[in-house]
This record gives structure tokens, C-alpha cells and sequence, in this order.
């Protein structure tokens, strides 16, 4: 990263920040802080957004065995409702740093903001097509999420999850109106508080 133009490299760990699942309707922000051990580079990394399944799960192998450290932090749907999905996507950033086993020097998080760290930090557009530890960081929090929907898919099978993953999708829409409500979905957003104020 350039910083005030001169190439500014961070001596000591650099954690890559990012999370999955902003907007759907049901289910936890999962958040991922990934730091990448330098002696053993993993090939492929990538936003997970444009990896298949069979990729990402593939990746997220790889990641877990090779990373200097990962953690994965969570808010959810309550926490969702109570704080807003932009203060709640920063605390479960926070706890995914906080989780880490190696304290970084510095991190860098996906998007335009940074949440309050320990350490300094720097919020990048699209970094997780730009930083390694964005990418590997996106992986690990996309394929923890859509593990969390194929759980609650079997818990409650008739909503669909597997296959939409708590987005708000046509089909989502119509079950959710169809069965009404469960604990797991964000009262605060919208289509789910209009179903139940029309209740």
C-alpha cells in the first residue's frame, strides 16, 4: 500500500480483514482475520465471491493448515437488530482480530471503513481482489457462513436455505411470507419487520 508516496510495508504480522453476509435476512455477519505465514504461500487466492464451491472449500483447507494464524468472529441476528448491520459487521471484526493467536501489526479490511483495533489499520476498496490476506480472510468467513446456512437448512429444510442462503431472493420472499419468521431472521430489516407488523 502507498502511503503520503512512498511504498509502505508493515514490519511484523499483517492481518487481512473481511466478512460475509451483510444482506441477507437470517443468520450471523460472519467476520475472518486471516494472517499468512510468508514461508508457505498458498496458491489461488482469490475473492471468494469469484471461486466455486469445490474451490473455496479447497482453499479454506489450505488456509487452515497454512496460516501463521485465522479467526473467525461473529454477530448475531440480535445483535444485528440492537446495533445496525454496520456497527454489528464492525464488532464481529473486532472479535475476529481479537480472536487471532498472533497480534498484528497492522490490518487491512475490506471495504471503506475500519473498525477500532489494537493495532493500526488501513480500510481497502475491493481488497479482497487486491490483498492475499483479504482474500484468504473472505474465504474463510463465505465458507463458514454458508456452512452455518446448510445447519440452519436442516434444522428447518421448507425455507430453503441451502439454497438461497438467507438472501432476500423471490423464493426466500415467498417462504418467509408462506411460514412466517424464525428466531434466526433480523427483525430489523425490512421485508421481515413489514411481515411482522402485518401480523
Amino acid at each position: 500500500m502507498e502511503v503520503n508516496g512512498f511504498d509502505f510495508v508493515p514490519t511484523g504480522p499483517v492481518a487481512g480483514v473481511d466478512e460475509v453476509g451483510r444482506g441477507p435476512l437470517v443468520g450471523n455477519v460472519v467476520t475472518a482475520a486471516v494472517i499468512l505465514d510468508p514461508q508457505r504461500p498458498i496458491e489461488g487466492l482469490a475473492d471468494s465471491k469469484k471461486l466455486s464451491e469445490k474451490k473455496r472449500e479447497a482453499l479454506y483447507a489450505e488456509i487452515v493448515e497454512k496460516a501463521a494464524a485465522w479467526s473467525i468472529g461473529h454477530a448475531t441476528p440480535a445483535e444485528i437488530d440492537e446495533l445496525n448491520i454496520l456497527h454489528a459487521t464492525m464488532l464481529a471484526m473486532q472479535r475476529a482480530v481479537a480472536g487471532l493467536s498472533i497480534a498484528p501489526v497492522y490490518a487491512y479490511i475490506d471495504g471503506n471503513r475500519c473498525p477500532q483495533l489494537p493495532c493500526s489499520a488501513e480500510a481497502v476498496v475491493k481488497g479482497d481482489s487486491k490483498v492475499a490476506e483479504i482474500s484468504a480472510a473472505s474465504i474463510i468467513a463465505k465458507v463458514t457462513r454458508d456452512r452455518e446456512m446448510k445447519a440452519l437448512h436442516a434444522a428447518h429444510p421448507k425455507y430453503g436455505f441451502d439454497k438461497h442462503k438467507g438472501y432476500p431472493t423471490a423464493a426466500h420472499m415467498a417462504l418467509l411470507k408462506q411460514y412466517g419468521p424464525l428466531p434466526e431472521h433480523r427483525r430489523s430489516f425490512r421485508p421481515v419487520r413489514e411481515l411482522l407488523e402485518a401480523e
